[in-house]
């Protein structure tokens, strides 16, 4: 994982607005009660998706530069072993690189913005 790999934040659009809002991310539900905010790389984050958000409409998908985290951001194993990153502490709104709105298709499933491989 070099420091120019973006990661990627699933949320409900109308958390992330109040994020955007004050200027950082506290976290979801999901994030607070486990102490740290998740994320996915681009190749985890369909399969998050798939676990965690399936069916939901109104989500974004937030790019995120990992390079200003510093320290506070963690490479550690989950799913099958593999390494996610995890914030311990709040995403400051300065390291978000862009913001997709994350539509479901017709077959139900999230619909990635082509940037997303």
């Amino acid at each position: 994982m070099t420091s120019q790999a973006l990661i990627f934040k699933l949320s409900p659009r109308s958390a992330w607005l109040d994020a955007e809002a004050s200027g950082e991310f506290e976290g979801a539900p999901v994030d607070l009660s486990d102490g740290f905010i998740h994320f996915s790389t681009a190749s985890q984050v369909r399969e998050t998706a798939a676990r965690h958000f399936s069916g939901q409409d109104a989500l974004i998908l937030a790019a995120i530069d990992p390079a200003p985290l510093g320290t506070a951001l963690r490479w550690e194993p989950s799913r099958g072993g593999d390494l996610f990153p995890h914030l311990y502490g709040p995403l400051p709104m300065s390291a978000v690189v862009y913001v997709a709105d994350l539509p479901l298709g017709t077959d139900g499933v999230h619909v990635f913005p082509p940037s997303v491989r």
